[in-house]
């Protein structure tokens, strides 16, 4: 598609004309104007350029009434004027959806007209810092109409800066009002219910879920909107992930193209593939785990120049063979970015007759593999690796409760019978990995994580920290070492690729972290050079002060984003020079081109990265960067409405917490057993103000000097648990420590309790 050229709007100096004073511009000359005209114009405007001035204004007045009633301009809100179907050289910009080819599309933020919004192409601008953007985002971008005959869009959008949301469409909970109805938003955020006409409830019944368009104001304050899908009643367990889903604008529905495609797939023969079949290549995953994409086998070095050495196997399902460049499946796979994952749900990158299918390494069956041959030395150095396209089959899918019990001595299942053979190698391998491990030093950071269990009713029957097993750190070193083999290999042959980028932290956040650490008496130098093994060695005095969580806590918010690009800046958290998501194609598109590369680097089929593809790797991983913090926050979310819904019975109970924030506004309080966080009102905590100490993330109270600090422990009662938003909120009921009086003059940053 050609792009037209990109054009600069002339100031507000260079528009005035010269014309002497009185005479009218024709309606003409008003119209050439306009079209270079920003969205503020109104009539002053027009007149200042053209410089009517006294008795001519009244005639300038009929003039415009002329054109409005004429259609040669609108004269929207706010007095502006401007010409009817033309949108402003910078416009706000909802980005709506994506074309057949991947395209941005978006609409104007603001419509008026009764015609339909013209259709607008969207292109990241030069400036545009940070994450990519994608459907859902509200933008502001500097447009030019596309000219080309036969074109499809109107305009070309080039991104400015991303203002936030879209505010076009909004998820919530509809209610009726007699034959009309309202829309509560689920987004904890809105404050305002929208109003829907009786002959635009698409149906809906009291308590469903629905999606709506925002049209416009309805009066009385409140914004009209028109339900355009029903999601289900909230009384179905189910509703909550898709509260998730639909908030985040994650696709659910594969096109008829891609599932064609997956379809018309076929398990793959031996051919010009290596055989692997003879390995005992087994699969390690959760006991609840959709689908198994790595499998792992050990066994010890018998080159006599390599005492004591291990060969690691980790071979990985070759969904390149199934997901070509350019296919639909690779389209929709693009597009997605990844898998997400929810507690009663996977929403796949990939449809299911491939990713629990021909992409799974199910036991017994032949699946085609790309796998890593690693050789380590007796201290876990890496000394060489290669990798080979193959065909495996894997005699055992274990979880890692299985593997972990075989090895302890309590196995009674099929993991016992393959506890010499295939487990004590891995085990005995993974300890000679574990020292090489501990020379580096990688971030230690000691963060429990929370599971939340379903039960066959769909409601949450427990949650509970998840186990945290040799078996898994056995997997993680292992896909880690793949992962370090594919970057290595794929620089040694010059052959672009994605890496997985951890940059160091930023200054400022390294000062704010140092600040902190001053107030509990643990140091951590200031400047530029600062490692991995600083951090643990400042880690390991916290948790000898009993301060380990929060200081983690504190280290984890102080790092930066990981994030996928074709330029190499290393891995700070893992302490690598070199490194890039290999392991899981099935549910990361990184990975996917990981595999296309070493595909095209080592010859192993015509289905490798194409150069479209390696001309295009910088906005990709910028998407895909995008869509992976979409889909963390979509779970994230999943989990909080999970948990406020498991929490709602216990409203009134009495429960010990943790300070894990501390805001101007209140206190984040993290509930012992659940991991379940909520609110603190500031309101709550004392009949004094209290000031904000941001250095020493603290409420300190202006007249007792009574001090609610980060870490400490104190008592709660529920108060009020939301699952359609996520929400807690507390009432304090013990806690605090005395302290000394905030020095401030004035309650800045707090609030007196009411």
């Amino acid at each position: 598609m050609t792009k037209s050229p990109r054009g600069k709007a002339p100031s507000r100096a260079t528009k005035k004309s010269s014309r002497p004073q009185g005479e009218l511009p024709t309606k003409a000359e008003i119209l050439e104007w306009l079209e270079t005209a920003d969205a503020k114009t109104g009539k002053r405007d027009i007149a200042r350029a053209f410089g009517v001035r006294g008795d001519a204004r009244i005639a300038f007045k009929e003039l415009l009434r002329e054109m409005s009633e004429e259609g040669l301009i609108d004269r929207g809100r706010k007095k502006r004027i401007s010409i009817p179907g033309k949108l402003p050289p910078v416009a706000l910009l909802d980005i709506t959806e994506r074309d057949a080819d991947g395209e941005l599309l978006a609409r104007p933020a603001h419509w008026e007209d009764e015609a339909a919004p013209p259709l607008i192409v969207v292109a990241p601008g030069e400036a545009l810092k940070g994450p990519a953007i994608g459907v859902g985002d509200r933008v502001l971008a500097r447009l030019s109409a596309i000219e080309e005959e036969g074109s499809l869009y109107a305009y070309e959008g080039r991104v400015i800066r991303r203002i936030g949301q879209s505010a076009h469409r909004v998820l919530g909970i509809f209610s009726s009002k007699g034959r009309e109805g309202r829309i509560k938003p689920v987004d904890r955020k809105s404050r305002f219910e929208l109003f829907v006409r009786a002959d635009e409830t698409n149906g809906a019944q009291d308590g469903e879920l629905v999606q709506a368009e925002i049209k416009g104001s309805a009066g009385a304050g409140l914004k009209s909107a028109r339900i355009v899908e029903r999601l289900g009643s909230l009384e179905d367990p189910s509703t909550i992930s898709l509260i998730a889903i639909h908030s985040h604008g994650i696709p659910t529905v594969f096109p008829d193209a891609a599932l064609a495609e997956a379809e018309a797939a076929a398990p793959v023969t031996l051919r010009k593939r290596e055989d692997l079949r003879k390995l005992p290549l087994i699969t390690i995953d959760p006991e609840d785990a959709r689908d198994h994409d790595d499998a792992v086998y050990a066994e010890r070095d018998d080159d006599g120049t390599n005492p004591d050495g291990w060969i690691v196997w980790v071979a990985i399902a070759d969904v390149a063979h199934y997901v070509t460049p350019g296919s639909a499946l690779d389209k929709e796979a693009r597009k997605r970015g990844n898998s997400c994952y929810f507690p009663d749900r996977v929403v796949p990158m990939l449809p299911e007759r491939l990713s629990n299918g021909l992409c799974s390494l199910e036991e017994g069956q032949d699946r085609a593999c790309l796998a890593a041959r690693m050789v380590f030395d007796r201290d876990g150095q890496k000394i060489s690796h290669r990798f080979v396209r193959g065909l495996m089959r894997s005699p055992a899918s274990l979880s890692y409760e299985q593997v972990q019990a075989a090895i302890d001595g309590h196995g009674g299942d099929k993991a016992s019978t393959l506890l010499e053979g295939v487990l004590r190698p891995l085990y005995d391998a993974y300890a000679v990995l574990s020292k090489a491990r501990e020379k580096r030093a990688p971030l230690d950071l000691d963060l429990p994580e929370f599971k939340v269990q379903l039960g066959k009713d769909g409601k949450v029957a427990s949650i509970a920290p998840r186990a945290r097993l040799d078996a898994h750190k056995l997997i993680e070193e292992f896909m880690i070492q793949a992962n370090v083999a594919a970057a290595e290999a794929l620089e040694k042959k010059r052959t672009p690729l994605m890496y997985r980028v951890h940059e160091p932290p930023a200054r400022e956040k390294l000062i704010a972290l140092t600040d902190f650490l001053s107030t509990i008496n643990i140091n951590l130098p200031k400047g530029q050079g600062l490692s991995t093994r600083q951090f643990n060695q400042v880690l390991s005095k916290a948790q000898a002060a009993d301060v380990g969580q929060m200081v983690s806590e504190i280290v984890l918010r102080s790092q930066s984003q990981a994030y996928y690009a074709p330029k190499n800046l290393g891995h700070f958290g893992l302490h690598l020079a070199k490194y890039a998501h290999f392991t899981s194609p099935i549910r990361r598109y990184a990975d996917l081109i990981v595999h296309r590369a070493l595909i095209h680097a080592f010859g192993f089929g015509d289905d490798g990265l194409t150069e479209n593809e390696i001309a295009t790797l910088d906005a990709t991983g910028l998407d895909i960067s995008a869509l992976e913090r979409r889909a963390m926050a979509a779970e994230r979310d999943s989990n909080d409405r999970y948990i406020a819904a498991f929490m709602q019975d216990r409203v009134g109970a009495q429960f010990e917490g943790r300070i894990t924030g501390v805001t101007r506004f209140g206190l984040f309080v993290r509930l012992e057993g659940t991991g379940a966080d909520g609110l603190v009102p500031i309101g709550e905590l004392g009949h004094e103000y209290f000031h904000h100490d941001e250095k020493a993330h603290a409420l300190v109270g202006t007249r007792t000097g009574l001090t609610f600090k980060l870490g400490l422990n104190v008592k709660v009662s529920l108060v009020e648990a939301a699952p359609v938003t996520g929400g807690l909120r507390f009432d304090l009921i013990e806690g605090g420590v005395e302290g000394k009086p905030a020095r401030t003059g004035a309650p800045k940053g707090g609030r007196r309790r009411r």
